[in-house]
């Protein structure tokens, strides 16, 4: 068993279920921790960014907790309000994910990732300099600065030390619980999904259809039906992050076809207590035997 229950997951090819929470305080920690999703992603792209908060909910997870599945919270991301427009953008906005790392979380979400170059810096920024997987083959040294990882470790039940050794991104360090995802949901990152997806220390990827839609000049076609040129993306971006192994993150699914969507490569769905029902039926058609 490792810390990170979406790490587990993906590790066995099974689905991973993201759900949300519409606070964040020490008690909806405590009760989001028995949660029926495996990953409860936490919108920071839109909603506050507020630290004391989430530091709040983090403890109430761990002190509600473990999870039946016996990790010691369910998975955390974060979607962060940097934008991935340039590298420049992310180093500039790198302190953001020094502190949201410092509480604890286990995956974050870079949206608007237009260029590989933005990729590639927030992963470094990311990482401990301490970890060498990928520099110099598409990534520079790790920028994330130590002083944290004692409160960070405990968060994952491990010591300082050892957090530093976990805390990178997987698969690019096979024994990392950290996941870096991103949003290709425009045309000018669109453009560039395949570069993209070839950057190492990416963990998955979305694409994005509300903003996806807006670049195309559709005022909201955040869902299906498409017209042609958003299931052109969908398809371009799911068949780049194929090309290299990376996980495919969607939440344009229903009853009728999650099972259909998980067998074409959707691994994380996008989903919310309306979900819980489909939820059982895509983790029985991929075998799962892990304890929700």
């Amino acid at each position: 068993m490792t810390i990170n229950k979406a790490v587990d997951l993906l590790k066995a090819g099974q689905p991973v279920f993201c759900t949300g929470v519409s606070e964040l305080s020490f008690a909806s920690g405590q009760a989001a921790a028995g949660t029926w999703a495996d990953m409860i992603r936490i919108n920071m792209e839109h909603g506050l960014f507020d630290i004391r908060a989430l530091d709040e909910f983090m403890q109430g997870l761990l002190d509600g907790g473990p999870t039946a599945s016996g990790h010691l919270t369910p998975a955390i991301m974060v979607e962060l309000p940097v934008l991935g427009h340039s590298a420049d953008a992310v180093y500039a906005n790198a302190w953001q994910f020094q502190q949201l790392l410092a509480r604890g979380v286990h995956a974050l979400l870079l949206c608007h990732a237009e260029v590989p170059e933005a990729v590639a810096a927030y992963i470094e920024c990311c990482r401990y300099s301490y970890h060498k997987q990928g520099v110099g083959a598409g990534l520079k040294m790790g920028t994330r600065g130590a002083g944290a990882q004692a409160g960070a470790g405990a968060r994952w039940g491990i010591s300082g030390p050892e957090y530093i050794e976990k805390a990178d991104p997987w698969p690019l360090n096979p024994d990392g619980q950290l996941l870096l995802g991103i949003k290709i949901e425009n045309q000018a990152a669109l453009a560039n999904a395949e570069a993209t997806a070839a950057v190492p220390g990416l963990s998955f990827a979305e694409w994005g259809p509300g903003d996806m839609g807006l670049s195309f000049g559709h005022l909201d076609a955040h869902d299906p039906p498409y017209p042609p040129e958003m299931w052109a993306a969908r398809n371009r971006v799911k068949d780049a992050l194929a090309a290299h192994g990376v996980p495919f993150f969607e939440g344009q699914f229903s009853a009728e076809n999650a099972c259909d969507r998980f067998d074409e490569g959707v691994v994380i769905f996008a989903s919310s207590d309306t979900h819980k029902d489909i939820a059982v039926t895509v983790r029985a058609h991929a075998g799962r035997t892990m304890p929700v």
